[in-house]
């Protein structure tokens, strides 16, 4: 699959990243002698960021090109992203440009404003296809266009983890820019009458508010906030607000130098100390943190990781053994020298044999049903270092699984095919309700036994040094 990128600018960037780090090729035009540093800067945080939010490899990352020629970049593509400046006769130059390219290409225009009316008066079908930066970590796009172009639109967005949301009537600004446009015009009032400087409207949004947006959005969180009575007793009681003088919406302060260098100035000196790639890393580390604590729920943006994390394919076998996980080492498993903690080399063993139970069968429905398997003891062998970013594989061997049993010998390998760690772990079947050990039912064990016997021959360096032995 082939994704083409017609303005290479920190959006353009943003979607460069997505598709190349799903698997996609990824052709980009931009006539700016710069734009091949940029988006390569933009794509580095990226491959630091985006795998860090998933539990499994995501696919080999596709071919990136640079292309001097609109038409070759878009050729053979099958979406095309346009992410020009924001200038309406820019795009009516550009737009047709592509279209007559791209053949039956979806093309997508990142535009935050402009409709597809407006988009599209030189004859073209552009759909509106509004992200959010940055653009290969949020999974927001917001859809506007012709009906069956957003559904095929669609599809192609959820199968490189985004989450498209089909606008219902084409508006000025879509939505959700429309809602920050509304946050943004207040906040101006608030710095240029003196009564809150921009670091003090960030503390109030990122202290509040904002974490409460993150998982339940506006209405769910006011829905919350009326109690057992719900919305209507929320909207009784606060919608008498709405006529008081509590906003400045319909008012817009004068965009002019004094109010720039009031605002620039006040920004400077809450961040200016820090570089934009710093301040985009330390951005990215927030959000991926945060999105991976929306997972455990499936709440929110972390709902849409869950989902598209289960749609990849499944890792295959190495050596003759099942891949039982494979994934990018996050910074969060790492220390000061940028090497993954040694507690973490457990974790990854313990990611793998969940994975085997359920191979085997003994998954979350055999779990509910009151049955599961529970370690008992681990020897780690640490062979070599990890790094911060390194694709990591396990591998897993059965030593033994008779009777309530099931003894493994995990294998942890770097990317570059070093093998830097064994776990090997001793695992008793367990009667969830008594909380007594127990046998497996005659399914779960018939596939342990069968594993065994594959593995038997198979040597196992390292192992039977400590678990299983006997007590002395």
């Amino acid at each position: 699959m082939k994704a083409a990128i017609v303005g290479g600018g920190v959006i353009g960037g943003g979607w460069a990243a997505r598709f190349l780090l799903n698997g996609w090729d990824v052709a980009v035009f931009d006539p700016d002698p710069q734009a091949e540093r940029k988006i390569g800067e933009v794509i580095a945080n990226a491959r630091r960021a985006l795998p860090a939010l998933y539990d499994r490899a995501l696919p080999p990352e596709g071919r990136l090109s640079f292309h001097a020629d609109l038409a070759t970049a878009v050729a053979g593509a099958q979406w095309v992203q346009e992410s020009v400046p924001e200038s309406l006769p820019l795009k009516h130059r550009v737009l047709p440009a592509i279209a007559a390219a791209a053949g039956d290409a979806i093309i997508g225009s990142s535009t935050s404003g402009f409709k597809p009316s407006e988009l599209n008066q030189a004859g073209t079908n552009a759909v509106v296809a509004h992200p959010f930066n940055p653009v290969y970590l949020l999974p927001l796009v917001e859809l506007v266009g012709d009906a069956a172009t957003c559904a095929r639109a669609a599809d192609i967005l959820r199968g490189i983890g985004m989450f498209p949301l089909i606008v219902r009537k084409e508006i000025d600004a879509h939505i959700a820019d429309r809602l920050l446009e509304a946050v943004w015009r207040e906040a101006l009032w608030l710095v240029k009458d003196g009564i809150a400087t921009t670091e003090e409207i960030d503390e109030s949004i990122r202290m509040a508010f904002g974490i409460r947006w993150a998982q339940m959005g506006l209405f769910e969180t006011y829905r919350i906030a009326g109690g057992e009575a719900g919305m209507k007793h929320f909207m009784a009681q606060f919608g008498p607000a709405l006529s008081w003088p509590w906003t400045k919406l319909m008012d817009v302060p004068e965009f002019n130098d004094e109010l720039v260098d009031l605002i620039a100035g006040q920004s400077d000196a809450q961040s200016g100390h820090l570089s934009i790639r710093d301040l985009e890393r330390l951005r990215d580390d927030n959000v991926v943190g945060m999105i991976r604590a929306l997972r455990r729920s499936g709440s929110g943006a972390g709902g849409v990781v869950r989902d598209h994390e289960a749609s990849l394919p499944e890792p295959g076998e190495k050596a003759g053994l099942p891949v039982t996980a494979t994934r990018q080492v996050p910074v969060t498993w790492t220390d000061y020298n940028g090497h993954m903690n040694e507690t973490h080399y457990l974790e990854a063993a313990s990611l793998a044999t969940d994975r085997f139970m359920e191979m085997v069968g003994a998954d979350a429905g055999y779990v509910a049903s009151g049955k599961s398997y529970f370690t008992v003891e681990n020897h780690i062998r640490y062979l070599d270092e990890i790094h911060a970013g390194d694709r990591l594989t396990v591998t897993t061997q059965v030593l033994g699984g008779q009777g309530k049993k099931m003894h493994l010998f995990h294998r942890l390998w770097r990317g570059d095919g070093t093998l830097a760690a064994t776990v090997e772990t001793m695992l008793l079947h367990t009667d969830l309700t008594a909380r007594r050990t127990s046998l497996p039912d005659a399914a779960v064990a018939q596939a342990l036994s069968d594993w065994a016997a594959r593995h038997r021959d198979m040597p196992a360096e390292g192992a039977g040094r400590f678990v299983g032995q006997p007590a002395t």
